[in-house]
C-alpha cells in the first residue's frame, strides 16, 4: 500500500489524499439514509478485508449504515496489520487525520480493530488518545456495546483471544462493489510460531469452522451471482473440523472438494498455503476439478536452510525444492507464487545468494518480497539482533525485485499466443473501453471490451503481448481458435 501521508497531514488535503488513494484503501458501498452511519479502512491481508465484511455484518444489525464519506460518519473504524513497520506508521498517520476531524465533530468516535489493536492498546488509549475504541479480531461482536459505552463518554477496549470463535453464523456484508469475486474465511488464528512473526500473537490459536457453514456461505454467493470465492486462513492447509454428531473429519483437501461441487462455473481459490502441509491430497484434488484454480500462494521467506531454521518454518531448502517438484509433476500447467523476506537476522551474502537461486529454480509466477522489520514481542525480537543494515536489506531486496521480475516476464511472454479461459472482474485500470480479469493461474489479463460481456461473465482470450505483471490480448469464439 503507498504511502500517500505526510506527518502532520491537514484537513485541507483529506479530500485530495482520499481521491489518491482510491484502490488502495477499501471502502464501503454508499448509504447515506441510515440514521447512524460507519466507515471503514482496512489494511494488510485480505483476512483484514474478510474481517472488516463481519464487522460490517454486525454493525448492520444494530442499526448502522455504510458510508463512503468520513466526513458525514458518526463512527469510523480503521481494521489494522502489525506485520510490517511500515504499516504501522501509515495507520498512525491516518488516525491524526481522524483525530483532526474529530476536532470539528462531536460526537464522532474512533476505533482501532485488529491486529494492531491488542499489541498497542495501551499507546492508542492512554499515551496518545487517539482513539475511543480498540477491537481485537475475537472481539467483534462487543462492537455495539463498546460503541455505546464510547457515545456514553467511556474509551472502551476488548482484545480478548478465543479459542473457539470462528464468525461462522455471521453473513458478511460484502463490500466489493464488483459482485463477482468474494473472501470466505474458513479458519482464523495460526499456530505456526515462526520467528518472525506476530500473527499467533495478534490473531491467537488456529481453530477451524464448521465445514457445511462454508459450503452454505459458498452456496448463498452463487445464489447472488458471484463467480469466485477464495478460501482463507493463515495456513489453510492445516484446516481440520471435527464433526460433533458423528466425529467425522473434514480436511482440507475434503473440504476444498465440497465447495468445488457447490456449483462448476464458481471458481475457487484459496490462501495462504504453508509449504509444510499442503498434501498430494490438496493437489490431485486441485487436479481433478477444473474450477479449483491451478496456482499456489507458497511462502519460503528464505532460500538458505540456516536463515529457515531461525525462522523456525520447519522445512529446509531441499525440501522445500522438493515440494515444488511434486507441485510441478501432478500438475504442471500450476503458478506458484511465493513471499521473500531480505535481510533476517545475521543472513550472510552468500545465504542472500540462496534465495535468488531459489527463485530461479521455483519459477514464481509473482513474489511479495519485503525486507525484514523486527516485530516487538516475536521469537526473533527476544533472541536473535537485528544485525543486517538497512542499507543492506534495500539492496537485497531490491535484487530480488528485479529478478522476481525478468521470471515472471519471461513466463508472461511464454504465454503469448495461448488462449485462456478468463473470469472478467471488470473495467481494466486505465481505460474502460477494456476489461479485466484472471486466468487459472491467477494472471491478470486485459482486453478489449466485446458487446454482450459484462464483469462475471467468462469468456476466451488471446494473448498477443505481455509485461512482467499483465497479459494483453483478444476475446476469441473458442480455445481453440
Amino acid at each position: 500500500m503507498a504511502d500517500l501521508y505526510n506527518d502532520n497531514p491537514t484537513l485541507d488535503g483529506l479530500k485530495k489524499m482520499d481521491e489518491a488513494r482510491q484502490g488502495e484503501v477499501f471502502e464501503l458501498p454508499s448509504n447515506e439514509q441510515a440514521s447512524k452511519l460507519f466507515y471503514i479502512e482496512s489494511y494488510g491481508c485480505q483476512m483484514n478485508f474478510n474481517d472488516s465484511e463481519v464487522v460490517a455484518s454486525i454493525l448492520a444489525e444494530d442499526g448502522f449504515g455504510p458510508t463512503r464519506n468520513m466526513e458525514v460518519a458518526d463512527l469510523i473504524l480503521i481494521n489494522t496489520c502489525s506485520i510490517r513497520e511500515k504499516a504501522e506508521d501509515t495507520v498512525r498517520k491516518r488516525l491524526r487525520i481522524f483525530d483532526k476531524l474529530k476536532e470539528e465533530r462531536k460526537g464522532l468516535v474512533v476505533g482501532v480493530l485488529g491486529c494492531m489493536a491488542e499489541r498497542l492498546k495501551k499507546k492508542f488509549l492512554e499515551e496518545e488518545r487517539l482513539v475511543d475504541l480498540v477491537v481485537g479480531p475475537d472481539a467483534y461482536r462487543d462492537l455495539p456495546n463498546l460503541v455505546a459505552s464510547a457515545n456514553d463518554g467511556e474509551r472502551g477496549v476488548n482484545v480478548l483471544l478465543s479459542r473457539e470463535e470462528t464468525y461462522a453464523d455471521i453473513s458478511p456484508l460484502r463490500l466489493d462493489s464488483n459482485g463477482v469475486s468474494a473472501f470466505i474465511s474458513i479458519m482464523r488464528g495460526c499456530d505456526n510460531m515462526c520467528s518472525f512473526c506476530v500473527v499467533p500473537f495478534t490473531r491467537g490459536r488456529e481453530r477451524s469452522r464448521n465445514a457445511f457453514s462454508i459450503v452454505a456461505e459458498a452456496q448463498d454467493l452463487v445464489n447472488r451471482g458471484y463467480k469466485e470465492v477464495t478460501l482463507l486462513g493463515q495456513n489453510v492447509d492445516s484446516y481440520k473440523w471435527e464433526n460433533p454428531e458423528d466425529k467425522s473429519v473434514v480436511d482440507f483437501a475434503q473440504l476444498l472438494e465440497m465447495v468445488a461441487l457447490v456449483d462448476p462455473d464458481l471458481r475457487v481459490r484459496f490462501s495462504t498455503s504453508h509449504p509444510k502441509d499442503i498434501t498430494d491430497d490438496v493437489l490431485y484434488t486441485m487436479k481433478k476439478y477444473e474450477n479449483i484454480c491451478k496456482y499456489i500462494h507458497l511462502p519460503v521467506q528464505s532460500g538458505n536452510s540456516r536463515i529457515l531454521e531461525k525462522m523456525n518454518r520447519t522445512y529446509d531448502r531441499e525440501w522445500y525444492k522438493a515440494k515444488v517438484d511434486r507441485i510441478y509433476e501432478i500438475m504442471p500447467d500450476c503458478a506458484i507464487s511465493s513471499d521473500i523476506i531480505t535481510g533476517f537476522c545475521s543472513e550472510t551474502d552468500e545465504e542472500h545468494q540462496d534465495t535468488i537461486s531459489m527463485l530461479e529454480y521455483a519459477q514464481y509466477s509473482m513474489s511479495y518480497m519485503f525486507f525484514y522489520s523486527e516485530r516487538p514481542g516475536t521469537l526473533a525480537a527476544r533472541k536473535y539482533e537485528d544485525d543486517v543494515p538497512l542499507a543492506v536489506k534495500k539492496e537485497r531486496l531490491n535484487e530480488v525485485i528485479r529478478v522476481q521480475n525478468a521470471i515472471s516476464l519471461k513466463l508472461n511472454q511464454k504465454d503469448e499466443g495461448k488462449i485462456f479461459k478468463v473470469l472478467i472482474e471488470g473495467d481494466s485500470r486505465k481505460s474502460d473501453q477494456e476489461f479485466k480479469g484472471r486466468n487459472t493461474q491467477n494472471k491478470m489479463l486485459v482486453f478489449p471490451k466485446k458487446e454482450g460481456l459484462q464483469p462475471g461473465d467468462y469468456t476466451w482470450v488471446k494473448v498477443s503481448t505481455a509485461s512482467s505483471a499483465t497479459l494483453r490480448g483478444e476475446i476469441v469464439d473458442s480455445p481453440n481458435k
